[in-house]
């Protein structure tokens, strides 16, 4: 039997605080080796975006950015337009952002409020439910079933103030194992009650170079030298819920609770860390104006040297102006950091790789994330749809 929720976020503390009076860390058994060419290859690329992105649900928005009945989030995400939308009766629903008449999308990109989407090419109308509401000159194009031409639907779901869609209509996965009860803690948040503050593209190279680099608690004193790294530490602990990890350090200020009863420990000092979630996301804590979190989304590109990340900067309140221009201070610093540091490492190491000179990158045994990570990445890619739901059963979990 699991522990529930708030037990992990405890032990977890326990564990980081036992490693830092110790001055150690959990280590991998041996170095791992993945192939260069996993970073570049057409042939690989394509498997990941087919068996990995088409088939895993993608955390595709938060609740803060659809708050009231009639908001809507429109983007494409790996080639596929989607249409989230929160209806008149609170539920999130997610489609294939494309008119049932001939396919043209409906929705450009971008958030709002309506009571019905309406295609800009010939005027079909659709409510919030994506029910087929209208034809245009209906009695002069021929009869029309409404009831089967409404928008296409997408699996999504709604847990812990953040929305998952699959991008296949008959996906084989059901979105909660996927989550190995990584929601119930990631609910710690509670996001569902925070303020969308402000998003913002960033280009960079291959989607797992980014995504290594999210994981990587190793490279923060040295290449982030000259911003905020000589106060980060290098020494990462990783904890796993299937393919989803939290990423923290051994840390001294849990000495601070150890004369305190467990019920005192607040949520926010447990929550600290990276949490990622598989395959794209990063959630990072800062307090820059006010307690907030970074939520990266990364997305492949259109060739497997390219990938983009929507950085969203959420805050626990509503700032006032003197909040806000610190946030946005905050937030001006992460977008350097990842792009002219992270990004810009990342795009060099791509095109180094590119040359084939080197047969294989390493993970040190220190690296436990990009261990889990690519043997995510490999066995989803050997693995048909009737296995998926016995892969996520049976795969680690914290507590269990």
């Amino acid at each position: 039997m699991g522990m529930d929720s708030r037990a992990q976020l405890v032990s977890m503390a326990k564990h980081s605080f036992v490693h830092a009076k110790a001055g150690t860390i959990d280590q991998e058994p041996e170095v791992l080796k993945v192939p260069a060419r996993h970073y570049y290859e057409e042939s690989r690329w394509r498997a990941e975006m087919d068996r990995v992105f088409k088939r895993m649900p993608l955390m595709l928005a938060t609740s803060a950015e659809l708050k009231n009945p009639g908001d809507y989030k429109s983007l494409e995400a790996v080639g596929v337009p989607v249409l989230i939308s929160r209806g008149q009766d609170g539920d999130v629903r997610a489609f294939v952002n494309m008119c049932r008449h001939r396919g043209a999308v409906i929705q450009p990109a971008g958030r709002g409020n309506t009571k019905r989407f309406i295609c800009p090419y010939h005027a079909w109308n659709y409510d919030g439910d994506g029910a087929l509401v209208a034809v245009f000159k209906e009695k002069e194009f021929g009869h029309v079933d409404k009831s089967c031409n409404g928008l296409i639907r997408l699996p999504v779901a709604e847990r812990a103030g953040l929305i998952w869609v699959h991008l296949d209509p008959h996906a084989a996965l059901d979105i909660d194992t996927f989550l190995c009860g990584y929601d119930k803690v990631l609910a710690h948040f509670d996001f569902q009650d925070w303020h969308f503050f402000a998003d913002r593209r960033i280009d960079g190279p291959n989607w797992k170079i980014a995504y290594d680099g999210y994981m990587d608690l190793y490279h923060l004193p040295i290449l982030h030298k000259n911003t905020f790294g000589p106060n980060m530490p290098s020494q990462a602990l990783y904890t796993a819920w299937g393919p989803h990890q939290r990423v923290s350090s051994p840390d001294p200020r849990f000495a601070a609770l150890e004369d305190m009863p467990e019920s005192e420990w607040t949520d926010e000092m447990l929550m600290q860390g990276v949490w990622t979630i598989f395959p794209h996301i990063s959630i990072a804590s800062f307090d820059g104006g006010g307690r907030g979190v970074m939520i990266s989304q990364l997305f492949p590109g259109d060739t497997p040297q390219s990938s983009f990340t929507v950085q969203n900067y959420l805050m626990e309140k509503r700032p006032d102006d003197a909040t806000a221009e610190a946030a946005k201070a905050q937030f001006a610093l992460l977008e350097y950091v990842v792009k002219e540091e992270d990004y810009a490492t990342g795009l060099r190491q791509q095109r180094a790789l590119m040359t084939g000179a080197m047969s294989h990158i390493l993970f040190g045994r220190n690296e436990g994330g990009g261990h889990r990570f690519h043997g995510w990445v490999d066995r989803l890619i050997q693995t048909d749809d009737d296995q998926l739901e016995r892969l996520f059963a049976q795969s680690e979990r914290y507590g269990v």
